[in-house]
């Protein structure tokens, strides 16, 4: 196929993608990124696509639980799974992004972040086959760090080559396809997890970490075929630098004080999942029975959540909060009497699946929601503050959080659930305090 054949053709796929009448007319970027804006579009569009389906193989909330129970891993391992990716990721955004925005080519963050990821996801894959108990614990956590910060590395730079490279309008529906296509990538995971795989547990573990690892190496092709013009290099302070100097932004001002209050409270919900799998794998038969539905649940809740909270958080952001965190806490309350009633259910992968899409639903809307107030209650000035702040503050108490499983070693996993649920009621009687923003 010629060059032009195939510029032709990229156009005519971009152009029927975006839906655009004026798909030619590129609002923001400049005449020479519009020229290659086709082929940025699929570049990015694919990258970010195998990242996503990557990032689901080794999913702290699921994969990764289910796989360090395997192993043979005390509990508290798992409680630090989901803290040390959130904060992992949340470092690099703080500490790194000014030095981003001092250079003018961007995407060689994108590339190296993409790399190391690859990487510690192959380490992993090692070590599922050759390690066991606390020592394979230790190294699971050790290249989730690993894995976390190289995330960062990939958030941080992504959306500056997406807006340099793709124009305003277009985005939305570039992203949109790339988790719409990744949901139903996780779906086929899921599927042949279930009813397909061969082999040990282990050993399938091992290969959807290689798998992981090698979409992460295939979509550093992709992003390196991006087209980036330089950008500007000036502007943009350190991220942490604000919020330490901003400190006193706590005492000033309340409203924030008693959001971020809130948004702690709120981490309940973001630190169950991990417990949910446990006690699935505690409850189920042995092997890989019951992971591959939960990971179909966690495919479908994706392309369930964001709609309906979306909507509802254009009415009241506070509601949203204050709806995902009571149900959270509702339903831990419920598995925890299911539980301690014996009830036949709790041997059901299918009970655990319905559990966990509803509760990564509830976490979707407490991520958004939360995302929302914050914008809503901050100004043009004190936005950049109140993100800086806040994140650093919430990743310290995520790492805090870890702790939690801890527990899990000296109580049993159903009163671990329980505490986290009463942690979430918790979160909804303080959200219900906060004051309306939204309709303001």
């Amino acid at each position: 196929m010629s060059e032009i054949t195939r510029k032709e053709l990229s156009r005519s796929l971009h152009d029927l993608l975006t839906g655009d009448e004026d798909a030619r007319v590129c609002k923001d970027i400049p005449e020479s990124a519009c020229h290659d804006e086709p082929r940025n579009f699929f570049a990015y569009l694919i990258a970010n696509l195998l990242g996503k389906i990557a990032d689901e193989i080794a999913s702290a909330r699921l994969i990764l639980p289910w796989l360090l129970a395997s192993l043979g891993a005390p509990a508290a391992f798992t409680g630090f799974l989901v803290p040390i990716r959130e904060a992992g990721v949340l470092l690099p955004q703080l500490v790194v992004a000014a030095v981003i925005r001092r250079m003018a080519i961007r995407k060689s963050v994108w590339l190296l972040g993409a790399g190391l990821s690859g990487i510690a996801l192959a380490l992993m894959a090692v070590v599922t086959g050759t390690l066991s108990g606390t020592t394979a614990g230790w190294a699971i956590l050790g290249l989730l760090i690993l894995f976390s910060l190289a995330r960062g590395l990939c958030s941080v730079s992504a959306k500056d080559v997406l807006g340099k490279t793709v124009s305003k309008g277009r985005r939305g529906t570039l992203m949109g396809w790339s988790a719409g296509i990744a949901s139903l990538a996780v779906l086929g995971i899921g599927i042949y997890v279930e009813w397909f795989s061969g082999g040990t547990p282990l050993a399938v573990l091992a290969w959807l970490l290689v798998g992981g690892a090698l979409l992460w190496f295939i979509a550093i092709g992709f992003f390196a075929a991006i087209r980036e013009q330089p950008g500007a290099t000036e502007g943009g302070g350190n991220a942490l630098t604000v919020a330490l100097q901003s400190f006193g932004r706590l005492k000033s001002d309340p409203l924030f004080r008693d959001f971020v209050i809130g948004r702690a409270l709120l981490l309940s919900v973001a630190l169950a999942p991990p417990f949910y799998v446990l006690l699935a794998q505690q409850n189920t038969a042995e092997g890989l029975v019951g992971l591959g539905v939960l990971i179909i649940a966690s495919g479908i809740a994706g392309s369930l959540s964001s709609p309906f909270w979306g909507r509802l958080s254009d009415y009241s952001s506070r509601w949203v909060m204050v709806i995902a965190a009571l149900a959270t806490g509702a339903q831990g309350i419920l598995l925890y009497g299911l539980v301690e009633a014996g009830s036949p259910w709790i041997s059901s992968p299918w009970l655990y699946a319905a559990l966990f899409l509803t509760l990564s639903v509830f976490h979707g809307g407490v991520r958004l929601g939360r995302k929302v107030y914050l914008v809503d209650m901050a100004t043009a000035d004190t936005r950049a503050i109140y993100v800086a702040l806040s994140n650093t503050l919430i990743g310290i108490a995520m790492l805090a959080g870890g702790l939690i499983g801890v527990l899990a070693d000296v109580l049993d996993l159903q009163t671990v659930i329980l505490l986290l649920a009463f942690l979430s009621l918790l979160a909804a009687i303080w959200a219900l305090g906060l004051p309306e923003v939204t309709r303001e």
